[in-house]
């Protein structure tokens, strides 16, 4: 049943081992973790878009859990109908409560294979298209003076192999709260911090480090970079899409619209225009009648409405003929 997932982990790290092995040396601790780092990575990357339907069925599950408590109110006392009913609301909004899990459980056969490829070849046994030959050089390949299949747990007093293993697993431990953490911190409405949803995540804030520190003493050192790497991609991944898509409602989403604003983006590029009190539209408002000329005063009437005598020109005669027609 692992065998397919034996040949995928081995054709990759072999083929990414011979990469850095131009660099560093095919005997080389670096190139086998770095191999180790590029498996990861490219994994990570084929998971993308699995990825991407956790983030939008958490963000359903965080949204739907103001109905859900309505619904708890409602048929409280009939768990039947109340998970007939909780189903309902799932599909009608699109969620999947168990679609978060996918990416972890898919990556769970990669890493039970990688676990037992890393072990095997401790001991020179190859698996896969892992040759003996390969598998004794991963075995006899050191970093930082550690042999990479080396656990915390068979270190038989080594300092420096308990030294680099605690600092992957405090790393790995580390990462998986802080991605769960930020999670729930940053992109989750304040309705849905309460409720069994809630609960849950908080449950798993706390109870998956713990799980992965006592695990991770077991670990061969290989799989604990293997681990680490992946916990930081995920943070980052999901650092990422908190940032840019955050769920409506939550702090990310808040610091989002600040960041915006300040950016200009959502301040007005042009004055607001002038309040109108018409409610008239302004296209629409009738404009101002145009006052008529001023007649000139040859065509004015008096106030009985006869019209107004017309000066006579100029008297050619000159003043005395002016002072004789007054005379006479």
């Amino acid at each position: 049943m692992m065998a397919p997932f034996y040949w995928i982990t081995s054709v990759l790290l072999t083929g990414l081992h011979q990469l850095t092995g131009e660099i560093f040396g095919v005997r080389s601790g670096w190139s086998w973790a770095l191999a180790i780092v590029g498996l990861t990575l490219t994994i990570r990357a084929a998971l993308i878009p699995l990825f991407v339907r956790q983030i939008r069925s958490s963000r359903n599950m965080q949204l739907v859990q103001p109905q859900v408590k309505e619904l708890q109110k409602k048929y409280g006392h009939d768990r039947e109908r109340l998970a007939k009913e909780t189903m309902a609301l799932y599909k009608e909004t699109g969620t999947n409560p168990y679609s978060s899990c996918l990416p972890l459980l898919l990556q769970m056969p990669i890493f039970i294979s990688l676990f037992r490829l890393l072990s095997n070849a401790a001991h020179g046994i190859g698996k896969g298209v892992l040759t003996s030959d390969q598998a004794r050089q991963f075995g006899s390949a050191k970093l930082l003076g550690v042999h990479l299949a080396n656990t915390f747990a068979t270190a038989n007093g080594n300092t420096h192999v308990r030294f680099l293993a605690g600092t992957l697993v405090v790393a790995m431990t580390a990462t998986t709260f802080i991605t769960q953490r930020q999670l729930m911190t940053k992109n989750m409405p304040p309705g849905a911090r309460k409720g069994p949803y809630a609960q849950q995540q908080k449950m798993l804030l706390y109870v998956l480090p713990v799980m992965f520190a006592f695990g991770g003493l077991a670990f061969p050192i290989g799989v604990l970079i293997y681990w680490t790497t992946s916990n930081m991609w995920t943070m980052g991944q999901q650092l990422y899409v908190i940032r840019r898509n955050p769920a409506p409602g939550t702090p990310a989403a808040e610091a989002k619209a600040h960041r915006d604003s300040m950016a200009g983006k959502g301040r007005l590029l042009a004055p607001p225009l002038p309040q109108v009190e018409d409610d008239e539209p302004l296209g629409r408002r009738a404009r101002p009648r145009p006052q008529p000329k001023k007649a000139p005063r040859s065509k004015r009437r008096n106030s009985s409405g006869t019209p107004r005598p017309r000066k006579s020109g100029p008297i050619q005669g000159g003043p005395s003929d002016r002072t004789d027609d007054s005379v006479g």
